[in-house]
């Protein structure tokens, strides 16, 4: 299969085009690297063996991406470009509306006017807002408690107004939840260009000695010890989920929602542990207030996926953490040397 991937070089987006390419199909990678780092897909193909087409778009130039459809015979698209942080997000809600939704836009248009009606899309567990009843399914109420899982929520609510439109799209929504890890290789991991926003880049920093210590946003939710649960994935498991989406997408239903995450919760606490254990690093850290837009607790039921996809997640939390820290320790600096 041929297959678009827009975001190519972020984090998900380079591990998926490695399990593509290893699993034998075409990919035509697009990416405008405001937050990646276009060594990635270079590493991409020395894992690989193999090469594909690369392009420094930004898909909202509809003209470029116009080209880009006409220069190849597309099947399908994977979409994960977009802004991810939530807490730059309640800052700048404009810029996360204008680029996360606009993009997908454009994407949408552009697919159609060429034929190709099959998408599996990044959504996330953020659209799920403060959960009430945990585990996480499908059918949980949806809402969001930031403008980053809004704009998730509107891009949902977008695309399952095309697929009702017209019956021919194929549209795979995957909610995950927390990815963590990198490629056993050590070649490829997270490294974005501005500072991150999830727990486990700044748990592998204070480890490598770049910075002091972890802040700790919040001891007082109500959870086993007082710190933030979330459903950890690694994201080799992520990336065979994309597979399995974009490969079985036929057996959906217009445009689906699909949880991809383990079932499992870690606390803050409990993945610290596990890294001091993984890596004997003692990592030092401190509490801090609670950041606007969290909540408590959200880990995922993924048996849907399952069912559906044929899709198991086979990696625990001490995979996450010996994977996560073999690409950091190679890679201090990120995509910047190659020590």
């Amino acid at each position: 299969m041929k297959i678009l991937v827009t975001g190519a070089a972020g984090f998900i987006g380079s591990h998926t085009l490695v399990v593509l390419l290893e699993a034998g199909h075409e990919v035509i990678a697009v990416d405008n690297f405001s937050n990646s780092n276009p060594k990635a897909l270079d590493r991409v193909r020395e894992i690989t063996g193999k090469d594909f087409c690369q392009h420094a778009i930004d898909i909202r130039d509809r003209a470029e991406l116009r080209r880009v459809f006409a220069s190849q015979r597309i099947e399908a698209a994977i979409h994960f470009a977009g802004l991810k942080a939530v807490g730059e997000s309640v800052l700048r809600p404009i810029q996360y509306y204008d680029n996360n939704l606009c993009s997908t836009i454009v994407l949408v248009e552009t697919m159609a006017e060429n034929g190709c009606l099959n998408l599996v899309v990044s959504s996330s567990a953020t659209v799920y807002g403060d959960a009430k009843q945990l585990p996480l399914t499908e059918g949980a109420p949806l809402s969001s408690t930031n403008p980053y899982g809004r704009s998730k929520l509107f891009i949902e609510e977008i695309l399952r107004d095309v697929a009702r439109a017209d019956s021919r799209w194929k549209i795979a929504l995957l909610r995950y939840f927390n990815p963590v890890g990198a490629h056993p290789s050590g070649k490829i991991g997270e490294a974005p260009n501005y500072p991150p926003n999830n727990l486990f880049p700044y748990v592998s920093q204070v480890a490598i000695g770049r910075l002091a210590r972890l802040s700790v946003y919040g001891n007082d939710y109500p959870t086993k010890d007082g710190t933030g649960v979330r459903d950890y994935i690694h994201v080799m498991d992520l990336a065979e989920g994309h597979l399995k989406a974009v490969t079985n997408i036929q057996v959906l239903n217009g445009a689906e929602p699909i949880n991809l995450g383990t079932g499992v919760g870690y606390s803050v606490m409990e993945v610290i542990d596990a890294f001091e254990k993984t890596t004997g690093r003692q990592i030092a850290y401190k509490f801090a207030a609670r950041r606007p837009g969290d909540i408590a607790a959200c880990y995922a039921d993924p048996d849907k996926a399952r069912h559906l996809l044929g899709w198991n997640p086979s990696r625990n939390l001490l995979d996450m953490c010996r994977d996560g820290w073999r690409w950091q320790e190679r890679n201090p600096n990120g995509y910047s040397d190659n020590t």
